[in-house]
């Protein structure tokens, strides 16, 4: 592995801010001399050949001279240490389009390296693309995921994260094209999945808050004193008032309608259903499910008679 520079946080201790440190990083790359496409095309086949050089060591093939594939992977090696070095103001130019957003310049540059070293180790020289347009993906890729982990006080996977930026963009584009804030169930239909997997995704999409943070009428209790108390009777009877009113809702839609809607909501007390499962159980396509259930929840739109079913679903 070939490393880039590294904005040491500790060099300029007592010497001002962190815009020091990144005058001292910026001094030290700006001499490095930029490449020509041509250069870059003979670094890169370089590289290829450190790097299929490596996998052969690493195979302990006696096909070829171990002295010879070992010179040749050094080559590689420093081909590609120049490759990255000459593409250091590259991240910092790209990194700092990025701040103001969560994260530290020096920690996005640190970010978009990784990018960087990513492209260098991928790029493929023959379709005749200069370097720097193939690793500005790589650095902005890496960038991006840095500010939507790091930036957040609870860590989220990037599988998971990719998930939540899918969820939250259907949510405004239909807040767009609707005119008011999606509904669960509204997103979960526009993307065709369970309705408890797009409430899952959109409460990573928020900070927590303190349990010592004070709520109330007086804003004198603390959260966690109103959480510990145990669920009252009240409570119980209001959700079977709920589910009442569920039943009630229900018994204006055809069996048909009910079915497709207690498998999509699971109402029945299991999970939410894809309109594939729907179909299956039903007996129809995973097209005419969700027919069905759009033309159901049409007849639902009246906030009187949609009210009770949202809320049991949310």
């Amino acid at each position: 592995m070939v490393s880039v520079p590294q904005i040491d946080n500790t060099s300029q201790a007592g010497h001002g801010p962190h815009s020091d440190l990144v005058g001292t990083y910026l001094n030290g790359i700006r001499r490095t001399q930029l490449l020509t496409r041509e250069q870059e095309a003979e670094l890169a086949q370089r590289i290829e050949a450190g790097l299929f050089a490596e996998q052969l060591l690493a195979e302990g093939t006696d096909r070829y001279d171990h002295a010879d594939l070992r010179a040749i992977a050094g080559i590689g090696r420093a081909a590609k240490k120049e490759l990255l070095e000459a593409n250091l103001r590259l991240v910092v130019s790209i990194a700092k389009r990025y701040t103001g957003r969560g994260l530290a310049l020096l920690d996005l540059i640190q970010e978009g390296n990784i990018g960087l070293i990513r492209a260098v180790e991928k790029f493929d020289h023959t379709p005749g693309f200069k370097f720097s347009t193939y690793a500005t993906w790589w650095i902005r890729q890496s960038i991006n995921r840095a500010l939507g982990e790091q930036s957040r006080t609870i860590r989220i996977p990037a599988r998971v994260l990719d998930r939540v930026q899918r969820v939250t963009r259907t949510r405004r584009a239909l807040a767009t094209e609707l005119g008011y804030d999606p509904t669960h169930a509204e997103i979960a239909r526009d993307l065709e999945i369970p309705v408890s997997e797009v409430i899952e995704l959109l409460s990573y999409d928020c900070e927590p808050i303190s349990l010592d943070q004070t709520v109330g009428d007086q804003g004198d209790r603390p959260l966690w004193e109103i959480l510990r108390q145990p669920e009252s009777p009240a409570d119980d009877s209001a959700g079977k008032a709920l589910r009442g009113e569920i039943d009630t809702v229900l018994a204006t839609l055809t069996p048909r309608e009910q079915e497709v809607i207690r498998l999509r909501f699971g109402l029945d007390g299991g999970r939410e259903r894809t309109f594939e499962e729907v179909g299956r159980v039903c007996g129809v396509t995973r097209e005419r499910a969700r027919q069905i259930e759009k033309r159901t929840m049409l007849k639902l739109r009246d906030p009187e008679v949609s009210r009770s079913l949202l809320t049991y679903a949310s």
